[in-house]
């Protein structure tokens, strides 16, 4: 059989005739994968000796010499045969041979040059569905470029599907390495790959023509009409490509390469990328192929993630595993852990990831590998052309054009437009590189461009999202050297920021623990309230935990005291009220040592507002927001005293001092709107709802809050939209629509959980707890304040748990069990009065001394009654007068006074209409009834609760069956 050469000459070298030894010699070598050097050590004869053969020097070679080459390029049989004869001069004369079954001439059979399949061949279904499915319509040459990063089985892949193909390919399949990244190869000049393919089809030297394009019309000849596969294997380029495609209708052809071909006409593209974890868990489980071994074994995880579910490193470390069976995989997810150079264990034999990488990288121009290098010392999840730009110290357009030639080598991907991102273990691979090629003051000059890259780019698009124009304390020196995006809208601001949030972060760790200290506070300052604002908390505090750390090292008291602050403020947002506290007191003290009264008014709002979710009694935290206001209106900062007001107006609501909270909140509410303070108007408009809620003025509650909560979604501030749907969803409690307050507190608990916000989290199943308890679901309603317990424990909110406490009792005297109501009640009632929760306490003596009345002690329920009436007087707190009353009406009615429970209820009757609060208007006509029946006014009686059951039916409430059994026990029922 004619001898089957799969690469030739080396470009660059002088091309021998094809058809002489010259060719045929190299061609054999150059398949084996050998060298010069090697093939001459294998044969013991001189480097010389070779080049002169292959070069024609020599046309023939002895006989000795001929054995030995064939010895050293282990033929046999024919092909053996017809190498020592070409050797010698004598090559079959053209013509001789036959045509095989195939059609191929010289052929015995269908060529089948296929490596074998590999059993451990795993995943990539929906990838060789895509290519089985075009392979099977026909009608054209089917070209499929097979792309993908080194080590990510594209070559597997294509050999895969060739053989699932082969049968319907009966006329041969051909693989064909073009060794564009082959260790000590050139890759493979187009001419002498077709002597390759040429003499696989079974032509002999001599009849194989010189020039490119005479041979790739032989090969189009040859393979005319036949259904076979071609594999071209590891392809440089479209151009090495394109002269070896086949013309025939029934071919199929499968490209692979480490490069975008773009350029390849008709070719559908099919990039392949790293596998899903539970795939490579099955790959390295195949190929580990220990008994028992399963994917939750401790260490299989770890072990697939530290090598990237890159095929090629999967597959390395787990023959490594079954060479080694008294190696535990968690020891070796350790090592990999905890080593410096992961790439340095991902090798076996002379098979190595890095030396995948490196041949990768061999390609490059050297200002492309310099930019390669350059990006593995970034230390974010991905880059655009900017950030790279500063990185390698040139203008946008530059950084675009090495991207893309890194992009087109599958160096980078390229996820979202205009973003690129390297996979983990080609970021280590250039991180070495970048450690051994360039100088340490190179790549500490690259890391602080990137650094101030990013504090101008942060703080440009921090201004265009900022409510109030700079002050001239706030104000951040910026590199002017580096270019950023134009960013013209805060839209664009807002948009940049959400696509480098995860690369601010990762470059104020990497600052804060380097040598750039002063750009880790840079970063953060212009950053801080767009991480703090867009709910990521978290990751915010431990960007302000780090530029803390990196503070101290500056030995800046400003920079200190300025991190203090904000440090305080993402503690807040963790429902971390002392470590608040604590953050910003210190924060104080060291403002009141510098000359930086901005600074101090600063810390003194956060002060407040720290110490008031501390301590709800809050004197500490009004004298703190009083003296901010003095200092703002000192130093003509109206900004800065609005969102002081908006806090001081918020405390004043929770210490129930609400004309006061009503001075406070209306100034900054007007202050806000002449300055165009939308977050101003916000948080003020949010508080005034609460006053008036509490205050029973719910018409003006809800017009409050519906003009914040298009505010709070225009600012795209997802914490007080959330605040904002609990007011509403309040209010709607209030007004007995339960319904409707589900629907808006779930809005309202779908943005706390998305947040992480626990306080949030627990408040809205709170008042979920309440609504439900509200339309008659109590089993709903105990779940829900279970579930809420926990959160409110977990974070010591007194507030929280008194809620719960008392709702839950609410639920127990609803459904006929006062024993088990009063000691839920007690509870709640000793939490508020320990914190000073005067509404909570009211909101609680109410339905206790029903719970004593029902149990017959009409002299405790009495004093009980009483003192909740006199506390919702004091806070002005209309809606719960009017359920006082109306409790107090049903005692005075329980102890024979009938004209008293009368008076009680027409006044609390009068109220609940004031505030429009369904339930207690219903309330208070059900009272007046039973007052009229008692009375013996019958007709009286039936029309009160008549008009009471229409009520309770209206607003779903199982209080409609109270009304509809004390009409039939009366007599008063209506047919």
């Amino acid at each position: 059989m004619p001898c089957k050469a799969f690469s030739v000459l080396r470009a660059g070298d002088a091309v021998a005739e094809p058809g002489t030894f010259a060719a045929l010699l190299r061609a054999l070598r150059t398949d084996a994968g050998l060298t010069q050097e090697e093939l001459a050590e294998a044969a013991q004869v001189s480097v010389r000796a070779i080049s002169d053969l292959e070069r024609g020097v020599n046309p023939t070679a002895r006989k000795d010499t001929a054995r030995l080459l064939a010895d050293a390029l282990r033929l046999s049989g024919e092909a053996r045969a017809e190498f020592e004869a070409v050797a010698r001069g004598r090559a079959m004369a053209a013509g001789a041979e036959t045509a095989g079954p195939s059609g191929l001439s010289g052929a015995a059979g269908p060529v089948r040059t296929l490596p074998r399949d590999i059993s451990s061949f795993t995943g990539r279904e929906a990838e060789l569905a895509a290519l089985v499915a075009a392979a099977a319509t026909g009608g054209t040459v089917s070209i499929h470029a097979i792309g993908g990063m080194a080590g990510v089985g594209k070559t597997a892949f294509a050999v895969h599907a060739a053989h699932r193909l082969a049968d319907s390919f009966p006329d041969g399949q051909f693989f064909l390495p073009l060794h564009g990244h082959t260790l000590g190869q050139r890759p493979a000049d187009p001419a002498d790959a077709l002597v390759s393919l040429l003499l696989t089809a079974g032509l002999t030297p001599a009849q194989i023509p010189s020039g490119v394009e005479a041979r790739a019309a032989l090969w189009r000849d040859r393979l005319a009409d036949k259904r076979a596969i071609l594999i071209l294997d590891d392809a440089i380029s479209s151009e090495q490509v394109r002269p070896l495609l086949p013309a025939g209708a029934q071919t199929l052809v499968i490209v692979t390469s480490r490069r975008h071909l773009v350029a390849l006409d008709d070719a559908a593209a099919i990039s392949l990328d790293t596998l899903p974890p539970g795939e490579s868990a099955e790959l390295f489980i195949r190929l580990a192929a220990r008994p028992g071994l399963t994917a939750q074994d401790p260490g299989i995880s770890d072990i697939i993630r530290l090598c990237g579910y890159l095929p090629l490193a999967v597959g390395i470390l787990a023959r490594q595993l079954h060479h080694h069976p008294s190696w535990p995989p968690a020891e070796l997810a350790d090592e990999l852990a905890l080593a410096r150079d992961r790439l340095e264990l991902m090798a076996a034999e002379n098979l190595g990831v890095a030396a995948a990488f490196t041949m990768s990288y061999a390609r490059l121009t050297s200002a492309q590998q310099r930019m390669f290098r350059l990006l593995g010392l970034h230390p974010g999840v991905d880059t655009d052309h900017y950030a790279a730009a500063a990185l390698a110290g040139l203008d946008p357009r530059s950084a675009r054009e090495y991207l893309d030639a890194l992009y087109s080598h599958y160096l980078i991907a390229e996820p979202t437009r205009g973003r690129y991102r390297m996979h983990d273990l080609i970021r280590a691979h250039a991180e070495t590189l970048a450690a051994d090629q360039d100088p340490p003051a190179e790549r500490d000059a690259a890391a602080g461009r990137l650094l101030g890259f990013y504090v101008r780019a942060a703080s440009e698009a921090a201004e265009l999202l900022a409510e109030r124009p700079p002050r001239a304390h706030d104000r951040l020196p910026a590199d002017s050297a580096v270019y950023v995006p134009g960013l013209s809208s805060p839209e664009q601001a807002a948009a940049w920021f959400d696509a480098e949030r995860a690369n601010i972060l990762d470059c104020v760790a990497f600052a804060a623990a380097g040598h750039h200290p002063a750009h880790a506070v840079r970063l953060v300052r212009a950053a801080s309230d767009r991480l703090i604002s867009d709910g990521h908390w978290s990751a915010a505090h431990r960007a302000h935990e780090h530029a803390l750390a990196a503070a101290k090292l500056s030995v800046d008291p400003a920079d200190l005291a300025w991190c203090l602050v904000r440090l305080a403020e993402s503690h807040k947002m963790l429902d971390e009220y002392d470590d608040a506290a604590v953050a910003v007191a210190e924060a104080v003290r060291l403002y009141r040592g510098l000359d930086d009264r901005p600074g101090l008014a600063d810390a003194l709002t956060e002060l407040g507002e720290a110490r008031s979710l501390v301590d709800h009694k809050g004197a500490e935290s009004s004298a703190a927001l009083t003296e901010a206001i003095g200092i703002y209106r000192e130093i003509a900062d109206p900004w800065g005293e609005v969102r002081a007001l908006g806090y001081l107006g918020g405390i004043q609501v929770g210490r129930s001092e609400y004309p006061a909270a009503l001075r406070t909140l209306d100034r900054g509410l007007e202050l806000s709107r002449e300055l165009g303070d939308r977050r101003g108007q916000a948080r003020s408009l949010n508080y005034l709802s609460a006053v008036h809620y509490l205050t029973g003025d719910f018409a003006a509650a809800a017009a409050s809050v519906t003009q914040a909560i298009p505010l709070y979604r225009e600012l795209g501030s997802k914490f007080g939209e959330a605040h904002a749907l609990m007011n509403l969803g309040g209010i709607q409690i209030a007004t007995s629509d339960g319904a409707g307050a589900i629907g808006t507190v779930h809005g309202a608990l779908d943005i706390y959980r998305e947040l992480g916000d626990r306080l949030g989290i627990g408040n809205a199943l709170s008042y979920l707890g309440e609504a439900h308890t509200l339309i008659g679901q109590y089993a709903t309603a105990a779940d829900l304040l279970d579930q809420a317990l926990p959160l409110f424990v977990d974070i010591a909110s007194a507030y929280g748990e008194g809620n719960v406490y008392r709702v839950r009792g609410e639920i127990a005297r609803r459904t006929g069990d006062p024993a088990a109501a009063a000691p839920l009640l007690d509870r709640a009632l000793a939490v508020y009065r320990e914190h000073g929760i005067r509404l909570g306490e009211a909101d609680t003596l109410t339905p206790l001394g029903d719970v004593q009345r029902q149990a017959g002690d009409f002299a405790a329920a009495a004093v009980t009654l009483d003192q909740a009436l006199s506390i919702y007087r004091e806070i002005g707190d209309r809606r719960g007068q009017s359920d006082a009353l109306n409790q107090l009406g049903a005692l005075a009615l329980d102890t024979g006074d009938v004209e008293r429970a009368r008076q009680l209820h027409a006044e609390a009757l009068a109220l609940a209409r004031e505030v429009a609060s369904p339930a207690d208007e219903a309330g208070a006509l059900a009272g007046l009834g039973r007052c009229l029946a008692a009375a013996g006014e019958p007709d009286a009686a039936r029309a009160h609760l008549i008009e009471a059951l229409d009520i309770y039916q209206r607003i779903n409430s199982p209080r409609a069956n109270e009304i509809t059994t004390v009409l039939a026990l009366t007599g008063l029922a209506t047919t």
